[in-house]
């Protein structure tokens, strides 16, 4: 494979909801290699940048915190230089932060990818927003997966010449094959349990449409730290026949779920402290396997969901309203068909994984040659 070779760092190696991370190491058209961990534990596949990192809290007790962090920036530019990288490509731009000293030490560009947290989350930005703006002015290019996190980020002081925008793609062969219109009045949610996605909410919204369509159910696929907390919530209701969680589970096994779906579900909202969503790969995925979506009128939710044509938008904390959509669907297949062949096809036209991967492949290409 010809091109600059790119190393994608990372914090974490191989999270579930991270398929688009994935994506970046492994179908990149360009070539990759790949960097993982936080902080004082930066590794990659043949152990950790700097000897001294095997112990970091021993390493942290020793050294000064600001000396430790310029031999920390120079042990990783030294193995960025030892992996022959061309341009660095920092997953969120928490990471960018981190690393951006060891890309200027290497005198290796460096193009950093917001998702969402990184850019809402009020803690973070607290944190990260003098890093951030030196970031800014240092960085060859800096993406957003949605158009609100791009001017949130040009507010911040980016310059928009530097600034991108792409989604993270649906993989066209992976995802397909749904057929709403046969399939029961089934709905499938898939994520992590957490405030911003708001699961009790889907719950809420699945009881008013249980009481329409009895036959309804809900699989709601994923962990979190509000899991334990939704089951109660879906038992307190009375559905706990009606509604499965299955936990994490693989691609393959999600794809299958979709494949007898009616339609993919996700009550995104504003958390408490400030996170959003970026524009969620579940619900690109959902449309790209041919299911209607309903959802939120969030972040980058509308970007990526034509209301009333590829799926149903409500307010966020509607429970109410979406139960009503879902109802819709779940009484009228025909409809969720038509939805369902529309999302398919506007995914294939605007979202497929292998045009999103050929935007970033030209983004850090022209990075590389700056």
């Amino acid at each position: 494979m010809s091109g600059p070779r790119v190393a994608v760092i990372s914090p974490n190696r191989g999270a579930p909801s991270e398929t688009f991370i994935r994506a970046h190491i492994e179908r990149l058209p360009l070539p990759t290699t790949a960097i993982y961990g936080g902080g004082w534990r930066r590794f990659t596949g043949s152990g950790p940048i700097w000897p001294l990192l095997r112990y970091p809290g021993r390493a942290l007790g020793l050294i000064a915190p600001a000396a430790a962090g310029r031999l920390y920036a120079r042990a990783l530019a030294a193995k960025l230089k030892a992996l022959g990288a061309d341009v660095a490509l920092a997953e969120y731009g928490t990471t960018g932060a981190e690393v951006l000293d060891a890309c200027v030490e290497a005198h290796l560009p460096l193009v950093v990818y917001f998702y969402g947290f990184d850019a809402w989350r009020e803690p973070i930005a607290r944190r990260y927003r003098p890093a951030y703006e030196r970031m800014f002015r240092e960085a060859q290019a800096i993406v957003a997966v949605s158009r609100s996190i791009r001017d949130l980020l040009e507010a911040w002081g980016a310059p928009r010449e530097k600034l991108h925008h792409v989604v993270c793609g649906a993989d066209q062969a992976a995802f397909q094959g749904a057929t709403p219109a046969e399939a029961p009045p089934h709905f499938l949610a898939v994520g992590r349990f957490v405030d911003k996605k708001a699961p009790q909410l889907t719950v809420s919204a699945f009881r008013d449409a249980h009481a329409v369509e009895p036959a309804a159910t809900l699989t709601m696929v994923g962990d979190g730290p509000l899991l334990e907390h939704t089951r109660r919530h879906a038992a307190s209701l009375g559905l706990q026949d009606a509604i499965s969680f299955p936990g994490v589970l693989a691609p393959k096994e999600v794809i299958g779920l979709m494949r007898n779906a009616r339609a993919f579900v996700q009550h995104s909202v504003a958390a408490a402290d400030g996170d959003r969503e970026g524009t969620p790969v579940a619900l690109l995925e959902a449309q790209m396997a041919g299911l209607p979506v309903v959802s939120t009128r969030h972040s980058g939710i509308p970007e990526i969901v034509a209301d009333g044509e590829t799926g149903i938008l409500v307010d966020e904390r509607d429970a109410a309203a979406m139960g009503r959509a879902m109802a819709r669907l779940a009484q009228d297949p025909g409809l969720a068909d038509a939805m369902g062949k529309a999302a398919r096809q506007r995914a294939l036209a605007h979202f497929s994984q292998r045009r999103t991967l050929a935007q970033l492949a030209e983004i850090l290409t022209r990075a590389a040659q700056s």
